[in-house]
């Protein structure tokens, strides 16, 4: 479906119910909300693994304005607190209360900015791979120690300049160290891709002058949060994690030790679990 939202149309799939038959009665399940990445992706990256959580949860994708299969959109309202505020107005328009939100990467700074600006609204934050605080210098830092020189120039070089050359540079160089598994990327890494929808113009202008800092304003979010992060991840190091858990006022933090940015596919055995405890619980 396609929802009006703040003067653009969001591109919404949902999977799963919201009541489902309990004996005499209809038992309501928690809304899951799910943040992409990118930015410049969709949310074709979650299927099919979480539909896995639709049994205890009903899940809401949504590609973010200015990507994927949502409605071509003002450039100028593409930043944090657009996007942000874009998921307080979905959820609105929807009917979804206290929802469950997962932003995974650009999606948790995106669930982080959400929840500080409308505290009372979600009933759980899952920050997964995510940053709260952009820092250039940490991330190619992060690529010399999982790819070395040559990757951490093309990081570089990409994150400051945003060409269509050096963002080709850091495909070649940077991407094959998302993950430290010997067989990434999988011919289902590879099939993910090719099902996305890509808006590089928005990923090379986002990731070339991002400078936010969220951090003090990690305080003003009230509901608890559970945090996830790979210890060999380059893009959002463990020690992004950290600083996200000191910030906020009730949150807890998984490390993955063998996972890179993408903990469900190297450690799905236990990411999986933690999920569905975290929502049940």
């Amino acid at each position: 479906m396609r929802v009006q939202v703040n003067g653009t149309s969001l591109y919404v799939d949902v999977e799963g119910t919201a009541l489902e038959p309990d004996g005499y009665a209809m038992r309501d399940k928690p809304t899951l909300l799910l943040l992409h990445g990118g930015p410049g992706h969709d949310h074709s990256i979650f299927k099919p693994a979480y539909g896995r959580l639709a049994d205890l949860a009903q899940i809401v994708y949504v590609d973010q304005r200015g990507n994927g299969r949502s409605q071509d959109s003002d450039p100028a309202t593409w930043n944090l607190d657009q996007w942000a505020d874009d998921v307080r107005a979905l959820c609105d328009a929807l009917g979804i209360v206290k929802p469950i939100v997962l932003g995974w990467s650009f999606g948790g700074a995106v669930a982080m900015n959400y929840a500080s600006r409308h505290p009372d609204h979600p009933a759980k934050l899952i920050l997964q791979s995510t940053v709260a605080r952009w820092d250039v210098d940490r991330i190619v830092e992060g690529f010399r120690a999982e790819a070395g020189e040559e990757a951490a120039t093309a990081a570089k070089a990409f994150l400051t300049e945003g060409s269509p050359e050096t963002f080709a540079a850091f495909g070649r160089l940077c991407a094959p160290a998302y993950s430290p598994d010997p067989n990434f990327p999988s011919e289902s890494d590879i099939q993910a891709m090719a099902r996305m929808v890509p808006n590089p113009e928005l990923t090379m202008s986002f990731m070339s002058t991002a400078r936010f800092d969220l951090t003090a304003r990690l305080a003003r979010v009230q509901c608890p949060a559970l945090v996830m992060a790979g210890a060999r991840d380059p893009i959002t190091p463990l020690s992004t994690a950290k600083e996200i858990v000191d910030g906020l006022p009730d949150a807890r933090l998984e490390v993955f030790d063998r996972s890179g940015h993408f903990i469900p596919d190297t450690e799905g055995d236990r990411f999986f679990p933690l999920l569905r405890s975290f929502i049940t619980g």
